[in-house]
């Protein structure tokens, strides 16, 4: 019997990142190589300024790489210009970051449907109450962010990050850190909510500084110096951050 493997949804090919100063030059990233493959869930993590929140910029190209090529569902980000790429992010890409970026004034409905209000499109009531429904907060589609908990707005967050007009679903969810303003509780309600997305065919890949985040993952990337060091795939909390303490 012949395993089909799943395509890449995310694939950096020798990536280098420099960035000049006058004090010189700095190499966040060094030649990094890797293929993101898409249904899964993967960690990114490192010591601070190992490059991991570089390579989540690059990797959804809200940065360029000073050299070596990005491409997201066979799409390479080096051919497009900064009004198609900024196009492609918004159907290709979603994104979700630790400060939740939600509007007090407006309810979970609106916050999730103002991006697309924002473009000028039609906002379409059931894809929106659809996305909702994804992260357990259809029923609390009107209430405002100081009505509902930290975790309740993070999943907010996502669900916006999630909304589409159509059936399709982003390529790739990049999230970085989001987790971060979340206790322990709450933020493992987030990440199993992630998990669960993976499980259904998203592609996630989350830059965090938690083992215990990282654990949820499918594999855990670990960057030093601007380049991968190694790999971990289903490991345990436990397992992960002794690899982290080899590399601080």
């Amino acid at each position: 019997m012949t395993t089909t493997l799943a395509p890449p949804a995310v694939v950096l090919d020798a990536v280098s990142r420099t960035y000049r100063s006058r004090a010189g030059s700095v190499a966040a990233l060094r030649a990094v190589s890797h293929a993101f493959v898409a249904g899964t869930f993967t960690a990114v993590m490192g010591p601070s300024g190992s490059g991991k929140s570089t390579l989540l910029q690059i990797a959804a190209g809200l940065d360029r790489p000073t050299t070596g090529r990005v491409s997201i569902a066979g799409t390479d980000l080096a051919g497009l210009g900064e009004t198609a790429l900024t196009r492609f992010r918004r159907t290709a890409m979603a994104f979700v970051f630790q400060s939740y970026n939600l509007l007090d004034a407006l309810s979970a409905f609106d916050n999730v449907a103002l991006p697309v209000r924002l473009a000028g499109l039609r906002v379409e009531p059931a894809a929106v109450l659809d996305a909702l429904d994804r992260v357990g907060l259809r029923d609390l589609a009107r209430r405002r962010p100081p009505e509902l908990s930290g975790g309740q707005q993070q999943r907010v967050a996502i669900a916006r990050a999630l909304y589409a007009r159509s059936d399709s679903q982003p390529s790739v969810l990049f999230a970085d850190e989001p987790t971060g303003a979340l206790d322990r509780s709450t933020g493992r309600d987030v990440l199993r909510l992630l998990r669960a997305l993976a499980d259904g065919g998203q592609t996630v890949v989350m830059v965090t500084h938690d083992p215990l985040a990282a654990s949820y993952a499918d594999e855990t990337l670990f960057l030093a110096d601007g380049q991968v060091v190694g790999r971990l795939r289903h490991a345990d909390a436990a397992t992960i951050a002794q690899r982290m303490s080899e590399l601080e």
